[in-house]
């Protein structure tokens, strides 16, 4: 990683789906993107309803023909969560997109060889309207049953 074209973003209070756009846009242009404090990224709408859609994409694949828990993985960290939201927006099966893929680094909190000083946050991807309901990427993966 080539440290003239490292970008640090900080997700804290950013759309997640917003800045997974932001953020593939930069990789295609050949930059280094690092993103910090994952599980402060928000996705909006009502929780429940994000908790219930991700519930059903979990337990979907589990069925009558497919008992076993085989089959696609979907991720629950926050970290992979936002780092599958890129690479969804990313052209992945070519050659191109799986560098750029390669040239992201997303992490839950601050990593000690990060310098926060250098992180930016990302205007555009910031929520637009106060009262719109919406849960953290965090809030997400402990109501998924997991403990940050």
């Amino acid at each position: 990683m080539s440290e003239e074209k490292l970008i640090v973003v900080n997700a804290e209070g950013l759309v997640a789906g917003r800045l997974a756009s932001i953020v593939a846009k930069k990789l295609l242009n050949g930059e280094n993107v690092v993103i910090i404090n994952a599980e402060k990224a928000i996705i909006t709408g009502k929780p429940q309803r994000i908790v219930n859609m991700y519930m059903k994409k979990i337990n979907e694949w589990r069925t009558h023909f497919n008992p076993e828990k085989r089959g696609p993985k979907i991720p629950r960290r926050p970290d992979r969560v936002l780092k599958r939201m890129v690479r969804g927006m990313l052209p992945h099966k070519k050659p191109k997109g799986r560098m750029a893929y390669k040239r992201l680094k997303v992490y839950i909190g601050v990593p000690d060889n990060v310098n926060v000083k250098e992180a930016i946050s990302i205007k555009e991807a910031m929520r637009k309207n106060e009262n719109v309901p919406f849960i953290t990427l965090g809030e997400l993966y402990v109501r998924l049953g997991g403990k940050l």
